[in-house]
C-alpha cells in the first residue's frame, strides 16, 4: 500500500526539500470534445506533482455544471440532453394488437368439366347457408335452438325470441339467393323452437310480421319455399302419442307457410317411417290416420318420400295414388332401395302424383360419400354432387342435398352452365373425410338423411374428458383405393377403444352453459355410436343450440314421445337379440 501523501502549505514561500510548481490554469478535457478553461477566480495555490498519469475527466453529475451566464460553451446542449435522458425514465410502449389484414381471401377456384343438359328448372338447397353462417359477428341462419332447462329458467320467451331471430334471418337468406341467381329453398324446421311441443308448444302469430316480410319477398321474386321434418313425424306410428305429436309438428309447419301467405307449392315432405313389424299394417295404419287426424291444409301440402331402408317408391305409390299424395322421387335412396322399375318408367308415374293436385313436381339429388361400402356408409350425403340424373325431367325443381349447401348448386352451375356464379362467393371443396370403421357392420356411420351428421357444418370440440386422445390413437380403415388397412387419426374415441361414459347432464348444468359437446356434435363422429334422437335429425337440418346443449339432448327434449317409443322398441330388440345368442350359446353346447 503506498504511503500517505502530505498536502503541502498553501503559503507562498515554498517548503524546503519539496517540488513545488506554480498553480496554472487546468485544461479539463473530456474524450472527442474540445478543453474546456477552469475559470481564472479559482483559488490559488500549489499542489504537489503526482507520478500517476492523468486521465481524461468527464462530467456527469449535475453539481458540475456551470450556471448559465449567457455564454454558452460547446457542451451545454450535449449536457443538457444527456441529463435528460439519465433523469427522466422514457414511459414504457404498450403493446399492440396486430390488426388483422382485412384484405380479402383469394380462393384457388380449380375449373370443372362441362357438361350439356336440356334441364331448365330450379337447382335448391337445404336449410343452411355456409357463407352467411360464416359471418362474424352476426351470422345468418335460421336454426337457432335451445334446451326445454333454458326455457324453464329463462321462460318461454327465450324460444320464441330465438324464433323471431330466425324468421328475420330468413328474409337475409331469400335476399342472398336472389342476388346468386337460386330461386329453391328448404327452410329449416327448427325455425321456432318447441313450437309443436305438448306442454310448451305455442301459435306462430307473435312472429306473423317476420314471416309476412319473407313470405312476401320470396312470392315478389319468384322463389319456391318447401319444408322437411325430420324422421319424429310418424303418422304410421302404433303409438298414438307419437301420431299425435306428428299431428302437431304438421300443424306447426302448415302455420309457417300460413303466416307467409305461401301457395301450394310449399309442400311439406315426410317419410313413412318404420315398418314395426309389419309393413301391410304400417301402410294401413297410416291411411287411417292420414284421413281420421289431418286437417284439409295438412293434406293439401303434405308428401311422401321414398327412403333407403324401409319402403321404396313401389311400397308408397298404391297408397299415393289411393290418397292423392304427391311423391317426391329421391335418386340417392332409390340407388340403395331400389325399385323393380327403371327410373325412366318411374319419372311419369311419379310426375301423375302431383299433375293430380297441380303442384310442380319436386325431387331430391345426393351422392354417397366416397369410400362408402356398406349401406349404412352409403346413406351419408357427400359435400356435393358432380352431375344431374339422366332422366331428370327439363322443367321441375330439383333439391341438392350436399354438405356443402349453396356451394352444391354453384357446382352444379358452373357444369351446367346453368346460370352465372359470383365468383367471389365461390369456395373450394374440402377433401373427402375417411369412414371411421370400429367392426361394428352396417351401423358403424352416419345413416344419410336420417342422421344428424352437423359437424361438417360447424366446428365440433370433443366430450370433456376426450380432448387430445383422439389425436394419439388411430384407428384401421380400408383405404378408398385398394384393400389395405391405413392408420388415420381417430377424431373421437370410438366404442371400440374407450368404455362409453354414462350421461351426466342436468338444468343447472345447461343453465350454467357447461356442455359435453357443440352443436351438432354426438359420440362418434362418424356414427359409431349414435343415440335415437341423433339418428332421427334430418343432417341437411344443422341444428345449433345457442346454449350448449347437445342435439340430440334437444331433440329428446323437443320429441319425447317419439325418442322414448324409439328407445324401447331398441330396448326389446336388444334384449331379443342377447336371448337369441343365449340360446345359440346353449344349443351349441347341447351339439357336444
Amino acid at each position: 500500500m503506498p504511503p500517505k501523501r502530505k498536502l503541502t502549505s498553501r503559503d507562498d514561500a515554498p517548503l524546503a526539500g519539496a517540488d513545488v510548481y506554480p498553480l496554472e490554469p487546468i485544461s479539463i478535457v473530456t474524450s472527442g470534445l474540445p478543453p474546456v478553461n477552469v475559470p481564472d477566480d479559482l483559488p490559488s495555490g500549489s499542489l504537489r506533482r503526482s507520478t500517476r498519469a492523468r486521465k481524461a475527466v468527464s462530467y456527469s453529475q449535475p453539481d458540475c455544471v456551470q450556471e448559465d451566464d449567457g455564454n454558452e460553451s460547446p457542451l451545454t446542449e450535449l449536457e443538457e440532453d444527456e441529463l435528460d435522458k439519465d433523469l427522466v425514465k422514457a414511459p414504457a410502449k404498450k403493446r399492440r394488437r396486430k390488426t388483422k389484414d382485412n384484405e380479402p381471401v383469394v380462393y384457388d377456384i380449380p375449373p370443372v368439366e362441362i357438361k350439356s343438359t336440356t334441364f331448365k328448372g330450379r337447382l335448391g338447397y337445404a336449410c343452411l347457408n355456409t357463407l352467411l353462417r360464416a359471418l362474424k359477428p352476426d351470422s345468418v341462419f335460421c336454426s337457432r335452438t335451445c334446451r326445454k332447462d333454458t326455457i324453464h329458467k329463462n321462460g318461454l320467451d327465450f324460444a320464441k325470441d330465438l324464433g323471431r331471430q330466425n324468421a328475420s334471418d330468413l328474409y337475409k337468406l331469400i335476399e342472398w339467393n336472389e342476388q346468386n341467381n337460386i330461386k329453391f329453398l328448404r327452410v329449416s324446421s327448427e325455425m321456432f323452437p318447441f313450437a309443436s311441443h305438448a306442454e310448451l308448444g305455442y301459435d306462430l302469430e307473435y312472429a306473423k310480421d317476420e314471416l309476412r316480410a319473407a313470405g312476401d319477398l320470396a312470392k315478389r321474386l319468384g322463389h319456391r319455399l318447401t319444408a322437411h321434418p325430420g324422421q319424429f313425424t310418424q303418422l304410421a306410428s302404433p303409438k298414438d302419442n307419437v301420431v299425435e305429436a306428428s299431428v302437431r309438428e304438421l300443424e306447426y309447419h302448415c302455420q309457417m307457410m300460413r303466416y307467409m301467405g305461401m301457395g301450394k307449392d310449399s309442400i311439406i315432405i315426410i317419410h313413412m317411417g318404420g315398418v314395426y313389424g309389419d309393413k301391410e299394417s304400417t301402410l294401413a295404419r297410416f291411411k287411417e290416420n292420414y284421413q281420421a287426424k289431418l286437417t284439409d291444409e295438412m293434406k293439401a301440402r303434405l308428401v311422401m318420400e321414398n327412403d333407403e331402408i324401409c319402403y321404396s317408391v313401389d311400397d308408397l305409390l298404391p297408397v299415393c295414388n289411393e290418397l292423392d299424395i304427391p311423391i317426391v322421387f329421391d335418386y340417392h335412396h332409390n340407388w340403395i332401395n331400389p325399385s323393380i322399375h327403371p327410373v325412366s318408367t318411374l319419372i311419369p308415374m311419379i310426375n301423375g302424383t302431383w299433375h293430380k293436385k297441380g303442384i310442380k313436381p319436386k325431387q331430391h339429388l345426393s351422392s354417397p360419400r366416397p369410400g362408402a361400402e356398406s349401406v349404412m356408409e352409403k346413406r351419408a350425403h357427400a359435400d356435393r354432387c358432380f352431375e344431374l340424373p339422366e332422366d331428370l325431367p327439363d322443367d321441375m325443381d330439383l333439391m341438392i342435398e350436399a354438405k356443402d349447401k349453396e356451394q352444391a348448386v354453384f357446382h352444379l352451375y358452373r357444369i351446367y352452365d346453368l346460370h352465372p356464379v359470383v365468383h367471389e362467393n365461390l369456395r373450394p371443396e374440402k377433401p373427402p373425410k375417411p369412414f371411421v370403421r370400429t367392426g361394428q357392420g352396417d351401423g358403424g356411420v352416419g345413416d344419410g338423411e336420417d342422421v344428424s351428421e352437423t359437424i361438417d357444418c360447424v366446428q365440433v370440440k370433443p366430450r370433456r374428458g376426450t380432448r387430445g386422445k383422439g389425436k394419439a390413437k388411430a384407428e384401421l380403415v380400408p383405404n378408398v383405393e385398394d384393400d389395405t388397412l391405413v392408420g388415420v387419426p381417430a377424431l373421437v374415441p370410438s366404442i371400440a377403444t374407450t368404455k362409453k361414459k354414462p350421461r351426466r347432464t342436468t338444468a343447472e348444468k345447461v343453465s350454467r352453459g357447461t356442455k359435453k359437446g357443440e352443436a351438432g356434435y354426438h359420440e362418434g363422429s362418424g356414427g359409431t355410436d349414435t343415440t335415437v334422437a341423433t339418428r332421427m335429425v334430418n343432417q341437411e337440418e344443422c341444428v345449433e343450440p345457442v346454449d350448449g346443449g347437445d342435439v340430440e339432448r334437444v331433440e329428446e327434449d323437443e320429441h319425447p314421445e317419439v325418442v322414448a317409443a324409439a328407445e324401447q322398441q331398441q330396448a326389446k330388440k336388444g334384449t331379443a337379440g342377447k336371448t337369441k345368442a343365449r340360446k345359440a350359446k346353449g344349443n351349441a353346447k347341447k351339439a357336444r
